[in-house]
């Protein structure tokens, strides 16, 4: 029975029955468990509501079929969810739209012992009710959520999420719902393009794809020929010429006084997805062979810019023919070359074909992920898929994905409550466009001017989806793999929140925990090096005073011999000069179990972030490797974005040492 609760009761009353409450039904009901995560409530007359971010009421029940003469209602019948037009924000500015609330009038049908109590700080409180929690998915075979968080296949949060707020979830396909081999699909993309480059006379004999010479966040600089990774700010720290690595002074000499600007599309070109991994490689082998000679006057004069336009138009051509997946529907940029390669088609139609006819060659299964979008549905999410690639590609590709992991005889369709195909992203996000609906399975089309639930659509934008679902904004999280067209457009114009997949994290997370002794004895180094370095300065800085005639910082260190300071001076010299090469090794060294040549995807340097983690940064809320990470959180929860460290935050080591300092100083 549930406790009653009137407004002339005292609410600790209420509190103890309700505990109470809890600790008979989970006694009583393993199937049906009842468990309190401590946060602060509002009450009126009808519902409890637990605010976000302190105290949940969650139940979960199995549907087992069964039922007994003293079965207690759960469900609608114990609970109600916030509406958008109920709803209010926490003290993180998140909304309470899809919180739980307790409706009370069901309350009064458990009976309660009266021994237990929600009272006292709630601190103590709260650890003793989580315990309790943990202790009970124990029970259960649940795994601990904080398992999922603390992994390679966490999800990180830059910007504070509440998932129960979101209404409906859009998602990317390619790299998104299913992920390629890179090897497989790159590499033969890469042999296309190589083949097309032979026909028209480019020396490419000998050259073979490799996947390892470059990463998702590095940068073409079209003008100079060179690969580059920058820093959060835009300098350059590493740099490759062709297929070879540039000294730390030849990137000095280089990038000292430029810095990598995105903006400068005829300058830099950014390679923020996987599908640019064959280009890269590509044009960088190219590269060597323009250096060397090797590519003729017969092919006519070219640069590194020249270069690149030439072998963009065969990745180009290869993209739109296949998957029509990222290249956007600017045909702007120097397609007056296209005339003399239109005789390739019949090749972009081979790998279409190769991919389709044997798909398992190319994707990646993935059994859980289908079940991560189940249960978003069954909460309560509108589905949507939002692809690039045509609609014949789309629902053999997702076929294959899809049905063969879903139950009851689900098809990939029953998961989505609208499919857009050929939606012309970025542009999708940007302007309106003319929609027509799929009317046949042989990708018949008619105009429409509105989606429907259930419909399959081509083109469109993303305003046609907002107001046919009427849902706006904030309110729809969209899901994809590549920064520009996926995830910062529909940010940037529509302010919808944002999720982005990079399945290199994985590795890189497994790298980092691999590399921490490393990391931690190159810290050591460092940090003696700066306390010597320290040392000499201020010995540096006595002789200097007196080669001046002026007195040093202190009466002892004006006395003091000049052999003897001399001397510490050239033991301190020596120490920081085989410190200094042993940190340039280690240094050099950081980051290769990741990549030998560029090291971690999300650093440059030891400490400071990359360029393409300052992207991610400001137009992902959250982050993770794959889709079906979501199966481990739950379509509930909470994401909190972490303290982000500042130089100055040095002042909590100030306060642990501070009053010896500070007394020093007065």
């Amino acid at each position: 029975m549930f406790p009653s609760f009137s407004s002339s009761s005292s609410f600790s009353t209420f509190s103890q029955q309700l505990t109470a409450t809890k600790k008979m039904y989970v006694s009583q009901a393993p199937a049906a468990a009842v468990f309190l995560l401590l946060r602060p409530f509002s009450h009126n007359n009808n519902t409890i509501n637990f605010s976000n971010s302190k105290l949940s009421f969650a139940v979960t029940t199995t549907k087992c079929g069964c039922a007994t003469a003293n079965q207690t209602p759960i469900g609608d019948d114990v609970f109600s969810v916030t509406s958008s037009s109920s709803s209010d924000f926490d003290y993180l500015g998140e909304s309470t739209k899809g919180d739980l609330n307790l409706n009370l009038d069901h309350i009064h049908s458990l009976a309660v012992d009266g021994q237990s109590t929600l009272e006292g700080p709630i601190e103590e409180v709260a650890w003793m009710e989580a315990e309790e929690a943990e202790n009970l998915l124990r029970d259960l075979g649940i795994p601990n959520p904080s398992s999922s968080r603390y992994s390679p296949r966490g999800i990180f949060c830059t910007r504070t999420l509440n998932l129960r707020s979101i209404s409906a979830i859009g998602y990317d396909m390619d790299y998104t719902l299913m992920h390629y081999n890179v090897m497989a699909w790159e590499g033969r993309a890469y042999d296309y393009c190589m083949d097309n480059l032979r026909k028209v006379g480019f020396p490419v004999d000998g050259l073979a794809f490799d996947p390892d010479l470059v990463i998702r966040g590095l940068v073409i600089d079209k003008e100079k020929g060179n690969l580059v990774k920058a820093d959060r700010f835009g300098y350059v720290k590493r740099a490759m010429h062709g297929t070879k690595m540039l000294s730390t002074r030849a990137v000095s000499e280089i990038y000292g006084r430029e810095l990598v600007d995105l903006r400068k599309e005829s300058k830099w070109e950014f390679l923020n997805t996987l599908f640019s991994v064959s280009e890269a490689v590509a044009y960088m082998q190219m590269v060597d062979r323009l250096d060397d000679g090797t590519i003729t006057a017969e092919l006519g004069p070219l640069d590194y810019k020249g270069l690149y336009k030439a072998l963009y138009l065969e990745i180009l051509f290869i993209r739109l023919l296949v998957l029509v997946m990222y290249a956007p529907f600017n045909l702007q940029c120097g397609f007056q070359a296209v005339g003399r390669a239109l005789f390739r088609a019949h090749v972009e139609g081979q790998l279409k074909s190769e991919i389709m006819s044997k798909p398992e060659l190319f994707v990646e299964p993935d059994p859980e992920l289908p079940l991560a979008l189940l249960d978003q549905k069954e909460a309560g999410k509108k589905l949507l898929l939002i692809t690039n690639s045509d609609y014949h590609y789309t629902n053999k590709m997702m076929q294959h994905s899809f049905d063969r992991y879903l139950p009851n005889n689900m098809g990939w369709r029953d998961l989505f409550d609208i499919v857009i195909v050929s939606a012309r992203k970025p542009e999708f996000f940007q302007m309106a466009q003319p929609m027509y609906e799929v009317v046949t399975n042989e990708g018949l089309m008619r105009p429409c001017f509105k989606a429907e639930t259930g419909g399959l659509y081509s083109g469109g934008s993303a305003q046609m989806v907002e107001s046919s679902l009427n849902i706006h904004g904030d309110e729809i999280l969209y899901v994809g793999d590549h920064i520009y067209t996926d995830v910062s457009q529909s940010k940037v114009h529509l302010r919808w929140r944002t999720a982005l997949i990079c399945r290199e994290l994985e590795d890189e997370y497994s790298a980092l925990i691999h590399s921490r002794v490393h990391r931690e004895s190159l810290i050591e180094l460092i940090n003696q090096k700066e306390v010597v370095g320290d040392l000499f300065n201020q010995l540096r800085l006595a002789l200097q005073r007196r080669t001046k005639g002026r007195p040093a910082q202190t009466l002892a260190a004006t006395n003091m011999e000049d052999q003897d300071l001399t001397e510490s001076m050239q033991k301190l010299l020596i120490v920081m000069q085989r410190l200094d090469t042993k940190i340039a090794t280690m240094l050099e060294a950081d980051g290769e179990l990741f990549n030998k040549r560029w090291g971690f995807l999300s650093r440059a340097g030891l400490w400071d972030k990359s360029h393409i983690m300052r992207q991610i940064e400001k137009y992902a809320d959250i982050y993770t490797s794959r889709v079906s990470n979501f199966l481990h959180y739950t379509p509930f929860m909470y994401f909190r974005s972490q303290e982000q460290s500042l130089a100055h935050d040095s002042y909590n080591h100030t306060m642990l040492n501070g009053s010896a300092t500070m007394d020093n100083h007065q």
